[in-house]
């Protein structure tokens, strides 16, 4: 019978989840060639090719989607049976913007619930000015928001968020009519970019759905509505970024950080997950 090596099975679900090497070991405080070569092994000690590499992305193998759902529940009972000898439960209250939070969210919550079966996380989900307002109050372990022009420098930039002109595929501009546009509002600071290179360029705009979260904000540019201004990665379904055929204004790039005094090991290693699936997600 083949023993597998533990640390090599995490490394390969976390590798699997995160489609980057880099990524795991961020996450597992190691290197990537160290990655590298326990996968190679746990392929050796299988007789299986676990994972397709390529230059820009680590992808599973046919072979590799079959043993992850296993290698995922045996990290969990390894992880589960580490826990019942009485591992303090711990409370991570973290505050995200809600331009970021996207359907990935819950894939990335049973990733850190998986590696601390008693870490106990409190999402509070609001604009990229209050998550940072309420952090600096103390209300907040951790934030992870879009970089505010007041603070630059400080927090640890995770990856640069691009943003689009997202409408429904079949959507077609009324001649005439000023540009329908879905934001999150005046005190966005991306609509009001967008809204500022739309009067420069001599577009005229209207707001015609004005709500928070880029879900609900994405909905109404699916819903044929209006366009919306939104990040390339959270466009829904049979949206299309149409600002090249409308020749709409290029829109400004704003880096996304992650603000955290913690230096209790398990917290830091929570947040090495946190923020390494969402490199990963600026990445796909």
């Amino acid at each position: 019978m083949t023993t597998l090596d533990l640390d090599s099975v995490k490394a390969f679900v976390l590798t699997a989840e995160l489609q980057s090497f880099t990524r795991a070991a961020e996450v597992l405080g190691s290197t990537q060639s160290a990655i590298s070569l326990k996968l190679r092994r746990l392929e050796q000690q299988l007789g299986r090719r676990l994972l397709d590499r390529t230059p820009r992305r680590v992808r599973l193998s046919a072979e590799g989607l079959t043993f992850l759902e296993a290698a995922r529940d045996l990290i969990g009972a390894h992880q589960r049976a580490v826990a019942s000898f009485g591992v303090e439960q711990r409370r991570l209250v973290v505050g995200i913007s809600h331009l970021i939070v996207g359907s990935a969210l819950p894939g990335l919550l049973r990733r850190m619930s998986e590696h601390d079966p008693n870490l106990v996380i409190e999402l509070r989900v609001s604009g990229s000015r209050e998550v940072v307002q309420d952090y600096e109050k103390g209300g907040l372990d951790a934030a992870l928001t879009l970089q505010p022009e007041d603070r630059r420098g400080n927090g640890e930039a995770l990856f640069t968020e691009t943003f689009a002109w997202i409408a429904a595929a079949d959507w077609l501009p009324r001649a005439g009519q000023p540009l329908p546009l879905s934001t999150q509002g005046e005190l966005c600071s991306i609509r009001n970019a967008a809204v500022q290179a739309l009067d420069e360029a001599g577009i005229a705009w209207t707001e015609v759905f004005i709500s928070k979260g880029a879900a609900l904000v994405g909905a109404a540019a699916a819903a044929g509505l209006a366009i919306a201004v939104l990040p390339r990665r959270a466009a829904p379904a049979g949206t299309v970024d149409v600002g090249a055929a409308l020749s709409l204004p290029p829109l400004p790039t704003q880096e996304v950080v992650l603000y955290s005094a913690l230096r209790d090991q398990r917290s830091i290693n929570a947040l090495r997950i946190l923020a390494a699936a969402f490199k990963s997600l600026s990445e796909g």
